[in-house]
């Protein structure tokens, strides 16, 4: 059965509205943010609650110790990029990095994209000014324009229904890729023609695709062809940041009476927005998808412990996952006692390290960019901590894209800070490039192994 967008009362009546939210864009007319809010509340279902029911319960595998999962992709998506070719190569790099994960660490691996839905970004400032001239900064495709005119950065409530079309053009190339031969198994040769002679890392995917084809030829041989080979579950995420938004597709599941997020399976909320008396949590307290929390080096044990009581009173494995954002620099220092005290406490959720953010750092031509190296030492010092304690180290939440792009320095392949003007096109925050996404999947799939 699908949620019921008929009774969508009860999420109409949002007990977030009460509270202080967070980074919301202020829209200059109250009346035309409703009329938008009202058409969104008629949509259909982006994602069904059976499908979030089903990725709760792959994440209480990765909770417990079964399972490793990869969440990955834009920083913030942009309407212009809902084409087949942006979302495939997108796909490619997540598929080949799972690939090298499951084969290289043999573990079974979780694919969760940064897609279909995260056209938001929270911002340290709510204006910019450049050359004298202050405007309301750029908070997304959902909210405003990048371009900097006046006009552009009003906040247009608009936007929120172009988000959802664009959400919904995306999973429909998602699913028909993962669905329709693309993520075949037999296809790791094919996802890697257009890479592999020019980089290092696409030549060492190629001879681990080389093995698996050998593998899978046995198997035939042997009279086995799953059919799990032949297609990939692959799941949506974003954070859910525009609150009027992800109200909007919040539905009644017919079977149960349970509320689901219908915008997206999986949706975390950020290291801004994470206030234990905010409208967030409060929100992501109502519905029934899988959570995420990104914790910043600054959260203390005592609020780790506050989270599971507001978002996993239940302690159920796969509701919960804690996203650490640290910095290679404190890592090290501020996961262990986070670790110690929530396990001590009998919670079963899921640690997953996001080695992206607390490593930004401004080039000298302006570039916001990270080091591959500090982005690779947060994810050693992840590993490192959880081997001590004797805990899972669940997965990784990484941005990247499938295109070659110079935004972050460092790499297999490497590029330098002089280098990043070259394709630096992110609309936030530096991604990974294809070659990096695959140099980290490797290293990745050695620290696991090594646990």
């Amino acid at each position: 059965m699908t949620p019921n967008a008929d009774s969508h009362a009860a999420a109409i009546n949002a007990t977030w509205r009460d509270l202080p939210a967070a980074q919301q864009p202020e829209y200059p007319d109250a009346e035309a943010l409703r009329d938008a809010v009202d058409e969104l509340s008629s949509y259909p279902p982006l994602v069904f609650a059976g499908e979030c029911d089903q990725l709760r319960s792959r994440m209480g595998a990765v909770a417990r110790g079964e399972a490793f999962l990869l969440q990955g992709g834009d920083c913030a998506e942009s309407f212009h990029g809902v084409s087949a070719e942006d979302i495939r190569a997108k796909l490619k790099t997540l598929l080949q990095m799972g690939a090298v994960l499951t084969y290289a660490a043999s573990v079974p691996v979780v694919k969760v994209g940064r897609i279909a839905g995260q056209y938001s970004k929270p911002r340290s400032k709510p204006t910019e000014t450049r050359d004298g001239v202050t405007l309301p900064t750029y908070r997304g495709d959902s909210v405003n324009g990048f371009a900097f005119t006046e006009e552009e950065r009003v906040p247009d409530p608009q936007r929120l229904k172009r988000m959802y079309n664009a959400s919904a053009s995306t999973l429909n190339l998602v699913r028909a890729f993962t669905t329709g031969g693309y993520a075949d198994l037999r296809q790791v040769h094919a996802w890697n023609q257009d890479f592999v002679k020019s980089s290092p890392s696409g030549q060492r995917y190629e001879q681990l695709a080389r093995e698996i084809d050998n593998a899978l030829n046995f198997m035939r041989a042997c009279g086995t062809d799953p059919e799990e080979f032949k297609t990939v579950e692959f799941y949506s995420s974003h954070e859910a940041l525009l609150l009027d938004y992800e109200t909007a597709l919040t539905r009644e599941d017919s079977r149960t009476g349970s509320l689901y997020d219908v915008s997206g399976h999986m949706i975390w909320i950020g290291e801004r927005t994470r206030q234990l008396d905010g409208a967030h949590i409060e929100f992501a307290s109502k519905v029934r998808n899988p959570i995420g929390i990104k914790l910043g080096p600054t959260t203390t044990a005592e609020e780790a412990l506050q989270y599971i009581e507001r978002l996993d009173p239940d302690r159920e494995p796969g509701r919960l996952t804690f996203i650490v954002r640290m910095g290679a620099d404190k890592i090290r220092d501020r996961l262990p006692e986070l670790v110690e005290k929530v396990t001590a406490s009998g919670a079963t959720v899921a640690w997953v390290t996001d080695p992206m953010h607390g490593n930004t750092f401004e080039a000298a031509s302006g570039h916001k960019t990270r080091r591959f190296d500090d982005v690779l030492d947060e994810v050693k010092g992840f590993f490192e901590v959880h081997k001590s304690l004797g805990t899972h180290p669940g997965g990784i939440h990484v941005e990247l894209t499938g295109d070659d792009v110079t935004e972050c320095v460092g790499g297999g392949d490497e590029i330098f800070v002089d280098d990043l003007h070259q394709r630096y096109e992110t609309a936030c925050d530096p991604r990974l490039n294809r070659s990096q996404s695959l140099d980290l999947a490797f290293l990745v799939a050695e620290m696991y192994r090594d646990q």
